[in-house]
């Protein structure tokens, strides 16, 4: 079984520390803050073997430099997004070999969050950075909602089993929409109450898994008549195809307090 590591960073971000057959070489996902991570390959006796980016916000790509003084090691980053620190650039289809590790991952092309966001599936695994978080998505910042949308059913595509590593501690707030959206979602409850208990004992929400969001995230249920009432409701008019209702849904969200 991969061990996966969390590192805390900024108010909610988690920076993955991912090890393999190697019980002291790591791949570090999404390292926005080197501090931590640096204390915590220290504290551990950790090495890093790769480095893993999704995107290019700053709070998940301004430690990259810094951990890049304290050792040498490749940097896997979008193709369509500038990075000045990744050396291999990658697109849907390319695959990353971390043979120290005894892992490989698969890319996929995942905009709407950012315009050249990428996702890595490997080992049972889904890195998908800002695109998906457990029971929402990203904010459509540079991508538009067919993309998001059109992103979103890769993730839901994936076996049930896959656990999924998003970059935020957003859960909690994430379930309060969902069950805005969805009141009578009884596996959205269950877990709300199950995060409440978990960040009370300040332990993460994640990993999700593909076959919980499928049942909790309004935006990987677009296509359910309940999230298409809710949808038309709060706009007071009828809706058109999915992509519309996923488009609303998600303005919805934005203004959701």
């Amino acid at each position: 079984m991969t061990d996966v590591l969390h590192v805390c960073a900024f108010e909610d971000n988690y920076i993955w520390l991912i090890r393999g057959k190697s019980p002291d070489r790591v791949a570090i996902v999404d390292p926005g803050d080197a501090d931590p991570v640096l204390a915590a390959l220290e504290k551990q006796r950790l090495k890093p073997a790769a480095i893993l980016c999704t995107h290019h916000h700053g709070d998940h790509v301004g430690g990259v430099e810094d951990i890049l003084k304290h050792y040498t090691v490749p940097v896997y980053g979008p193709a369509r997004e500038r990075i000045p620190a990744v050396t291999q650039r990658l697109k849907e289809g390319d695959h990353v070999d971390l043979p120290e590790l005894g892992l490989g991952f698969d890319v996929l092309d995942v905009p709407g969050h950012t315009a050249g966001h990428i996702a890595y599936y490997g080992a049972g695994m889904l890195l998908c950075g800002d695109t998906m978080f457990s029971a929402g998505c990203g904010r459509l910042f540079e991508g538009t909602a067919e993309q998001m949308l059109t992103s979103l059913s890769k993730f839901s595509a994936l076996p049930e089993a896959t656990r999924m590593y998003c970059g935020h501690e957003y859960t909690e707030a994430n379930l309060r929409f969902a069950l805005t959206v969805e009141p009578d979602n009884a596996d959205s409850r269950a877990h709300r109450d199950w995060a409440h208990a978990q960040r009370a004992r300040n332990l993460p929400t994640l990993p999700s898994t593909i076959g919980l969001e499928r049942r909790i995230n309004p935006f990987l249920r677009a296509g359910q008549a309940s999230v298409r009432r809710a949808a038309e409701k709060w706009t007071g008019r009828t809706l058109g195809p999915e992509v519309e209702v996923f488009a609303e849904v998600r303005r919805w969200k934005d203004g959701f307090r």
